[in-house]
Order: structure tokens, then sequence, then C-alpha cells
């Protein structure tokens, strides 16, 4: 053990075992860190699927509500009696 000039002590260690404990700590830091960014991307992964699922719940009520509408207009324009069947080559161009 030593003194510098303004008092503090200085300790002499090997480097040998100090190096080795740095990088152990390194290594766990490192490992903290990588974790920590998955567990990021996983929360916003979760985040994106429920809002993924959203727009696909909206999008199949949307479905189902045209089918409605489909069906709905296919009975307003169905004939009523079912014998009168128009063939567009009956109609005049609007030309004429």
């Amino acid at each position: 053990m030593s003194r510098t000039r303004s008092g503090f002590v200085v300790i002499k260690t090997t480097a040998g075992p100090r190096l080795a404990s740095n990088r152990a700590m390194d290594k766990s830091l490192d490992t903290d860190k990588r974790l920590t960014e998955l567990e990021i991307k996983a929360s916003f992964t979760e985040d994106l699927l429920d809002q993924l699922n959203q727009v696909i719940v909206r999008q199949q009520q949307q479905i189902d509500l045209l089918v409605r509408e489909v069906a709905r207009l296919g009975q307003q324009g169905a004939p009523s009696d079912g014998t009168s069947t128009r063939s567009l080559r009956d109609e005049l161009p609007p030309h004429y």
C-alpha cells in the first residue's frame, strides 16, 4: 500500500483476476441489456398483435354488414313472380 501526494491510498493488485471479474461483469451486464431489449421487443410485439386483432375484428364486422346488405339488395332487385327475366339485349342503349 502506498499514498499519493494528495493523500489517497493506492492498492496494487494483480491484473489477472480483476480482468476476469470485469469480463464476467461485462458479460452479465451485456446479458441483462440484451434481456431488457428482448422484453421491450416482446412488449411492442404484444401491443401490435392486439392492434392487428382489433383491425381484423372490425374488418369482419364490416364484411358481415356488407354480406347482409348484398343479400338485402338481391332480394329487392329480384322479380316477385320469378318469371320475368329481362335481357340486357332487349333494352335500348341510353343514346337511342
